[in-house]
């Protein structure tokens, strides 16, 4: 099973983003998070829409 979130170091390795960048699509709304306690979780949906964009 895949999963639905992933932390933003995770964020960073599957990108090859660096977190400033990661924040500032956050910031944008061009990924989308869950923010459950002080943990930000990216949607792989939304990485993966973004990559898709891009191409």
């Amino acid at each position: 099973m895949e999963p639905i979130t992933v932390t933003i170091e995770d964020a960073k390795k599957v990108t090859g983003l660096g977190r400033t960048k990661l924040y500032e699509l956050i910031g944008n709304g061009s990924l989308d998070v869950v923010r459950i306690g002080r943990r930000t979780l990216v949607k792989t949906a939304s990485i993966r829409a973004l990559v898709d964009q891009a191409a």
